[in-house]
């Protein structure tokens, strides 16, 4: 019997730890669910349609406005560089000197005989007068005469050319020869090289399939004929150069072997920061659309069904929104489907927002990101571009 009893005091006490358990985790759901962790913070913008400059960028090359081979004209003996290579210089400034002894004596000589011709011309004048002399003899005098001024001449520039002169200011090279080499021998010796670099050319190439869609978009309505001249750069490292430039020409036609049109921009350039031969982007504006919304571009993903942004949804959770782009206005892209206008499209933060969750909205400072979408845009807009891959688009 006692057994008995104590079997049922052990199993009611082990009923009640039970539901005391239960009845705890209950609790603590309850606790949780009432005291939740906080919504994640995300940075947003609030699209509003605007009208907006669409700008194309495409790839170039900086080029000199001006390059000039400086070269020794005579044959000598380089004596000393006068310059620093690397430096500014400035036209006619002596860049090398070449052993000048010889040229000296030649002049000099040059110079004797124009006396002798002269004196004997002063001499021979008078005796013409008078018969003493024929005419031929005279005129043989007067023609010495000339062609010893003419040897003088010729040696005199001989001589000039010992000093080797910068042909145009700007900055020059690396120097080709030392001292002690011999230069002109047969030919003018290429010794240094001088480009002008402020300003300096963008060369750049407008695909042709891409001006004729944008011709024929303006012709329509569709979009207008932007008026402005500015363009930007963009340099190798993705950052924005200070300085903007102008559009100097465009070929009137169609390279067959690119199918391109040839452009070119001009940017000042006065600390030489842009320097001959780099690439870099050129974005100049092509046209301007009407009531366009525009997203920054790290707020447009991609997926497997295509491009999508993060929006935040009135009851204050993420989620996905399909899209289609046609252009970027600047750094923005422009949104042709899927949204329009008012909606809440987050930029960063895009790693926390997953689709259903809650989340915070707050204003997106554009710091590094000017002209970006719900800001007035700083410059111009971009044209059509490929959707950029997901992975390089999600927000911190």
């Amino acid at each position: 019997m006692m057994a008995y009893h104590h079997a049922r005091m052990f199993a009611a006490s082990m009923l009640a730890a039970i539901v005391a358990a239960c009845g705890g985790d209950a609790q603590k759901q309850a606790g949780v669910a009432a005291g939740g962790p906080p919504p994640q913070e995300v940075e947003v913008v609030t699209l509003v349609p605007g009208s907006v400059t669409l700008t194309q960028d495409l790839p170039g090359r900086l080029q000199a406005v001006r390059t000039a081979q400086v070269r020794a004209r005579i044959e000598g003996i380089i004596e000393k560089r006068l310059f620093a290579e690397g430096s500014d210089v400035k036209a006619g400034a002596a860049l090398f000197q070449i052993d000048s002894r010889n040229y000296q004596a030649a002049a000099a000589a040059a110079q004797a005989d124009v006396v002798v011709a002269r004196v004997t011309l002063e001499r021979y004048q008078p005796l013409l007068g008078i018969k003493a002399i024929s005419q031929q003899e005279f005129d043989l005098a007067q023609a010495r005469l000339k062609q010893a001024e003419a040897v003088l001449t010729r040696a005199q520039i001989d001589l000039d050319n010992t000093s080797v002169p910068a042909p145009l200011s700007g900055r020059i090279g690396r120097a080709l020869v030392t001292e002690g080499a011999l230069v002109g021998k047969g030919e003018p010796t290429h010794v240094a090289t001088i480009e002008q670099t402020d300003p300096i050319y963008a060369n750049f190439t407008q695909p042709g399939g891409e001006m004729l869609r944008l011709q024929a978009a303006v012709r329509s309505g569709k979009l207008q004929r932007s008026e402005s001249a500015k363009v930007e750069l963009l340099l190798e490292d993705g950052s924005a150069y200070p300085h903007p430039g102008k559009i100097l020409f465009s070929d009137l036609a169609v390279d067959p072997s690119t199918g391109a049109v040839s452009l070119r921009a001009e940017f000042p350039n006065p600390q030489r920061e842009l320097l001959p031969g780099m690439f870099v982007r050129v974005r100049f504006p092509s046209a301007v659309a009407d009531g366009a919304l525009r997203v920054p571009q790290r707020a447009v993903q991609g997926g497997p069904q295509g491009q999508f942004v993060t929006i935040v949804t009135p009851d204050g959770k993420a989620a996905a929104q399909p899209v289609k782009t046609s252009g970027m206005a600047g750094g923005d892209f422009i949104i042709v489907e899927g949204l329009k206008g008012g909606e809440q499209v987050i930029v960063n933060g895009l790693q926390k927002a997953r689709p259903g969750t809650p989340v915070k909205p707050l204003p997106w400072n554009p710091q590094a990101a000017p002209g970006a979408a719900g800001v007035p845009p700083a410059g111009p807009a971009s044209a059509p571009a490929k959707p950029p891959a997901a992975n390089n688009q999600q927000g911190d």
